[in-house]
C-alpha cells in the first residue's frame, strides 16, 4: 500500500485551535497536508499552513535537541500518526502524518479572508465537552478524537510555556 509523507499543525491562539471543515474528509481538521519533493517537514508545515490560512506561526519545540555541530537538525514533530485514507483520485493508502504544535507569530492575527477554506477558533472548552460544532453543510458535527486529544494537549502545552 502507498504511503505519504504529510504534516499537520495544531495552531493554538490562547486556549484555542484553528479548525476548519474538510469538505472532501467530512470532518473538523487542522491545517496540513503533503510534504513535496525537495521538501523537509518544517518547510512543508510552513507552506501548508501560509497557503491554507495565510497565517504566519511559530512551530513550538515538544522535545529537546541533542546538540550536534556537524548536522543540521529540525524540530521534532510532537508525535507520528498513521492514517488511513480512501481517496476518489488515489485510491486507499496510508499518511505518514507528523505533527507540530504551533502559535501564532506575535505580529500576525488574521486570517487571509482570500483563503478557500472557513476557518474556526475552537476553544479548549469546546473540546473538553465534545461539542458539536455547525459544519459548512448546515449540521453540527463532533471532531474527531484525535482531534480533540491534541487539540487539548497542543493548548495545554503552549498556554503552559514559560
Amino acid at each position: 500500500m502507498k504511503k505519504h509523507m504529510t504534516v499537520t499543525a495544531f495552531i493554538v491562539k490562547k486556549k484555542s485551535i484553528l479548525l476548519h471543515w474538510h469538505e472532501k474528509v467530512k470532518e473538523w481538521l487542522p491545517p496540513g497536508g503533503h510534504i513535496e519533493k525537495n521538501e523537509d517537514p518544517i518547510e512543508a508545515l510552513n507552506r501548508e499552513i501560509l497557503e491554507e490560512t495565510g497565517l504566519e506561526v511559530t512551530i513550538i519545540p515538544t522535545n529537546k535537541i541533542l546538540k550536534i555541530s556537524n548536522l543540521k537538525q529540525i524540530i521534532t514533530p510532537f508525535t507520528i500518526m498513521i492514517e488511513d485514507i480512501d481517496d476518489p483520485k488515489d485510491g486507499k493508502h496510508k499518511h505518514i502524518d507528523l505533527i507540530y504544535f504551533t502559535k501564532l507569530t506575535s505580529h500576525i492575527n488574521k486570517i487571509n479572508v482570500n483563503t478557500k477554506q472557513k476557518w474556526f477558533w475552537v476553544t479548549k472548552e469546546q473540546l473538553l465537552k465534545r461539542s458539536k460544532i455547525f459544519n459548512l453543510e448546515g449540521k453540527k458535527s463532533m471532531p474527531p478524537e484525535d482531534v480533540i486529544k491534541l487539540g487539548i494537549k497542543a493548548i495545554d502545552f503552549i498556554t503552559n510555556e514559560k
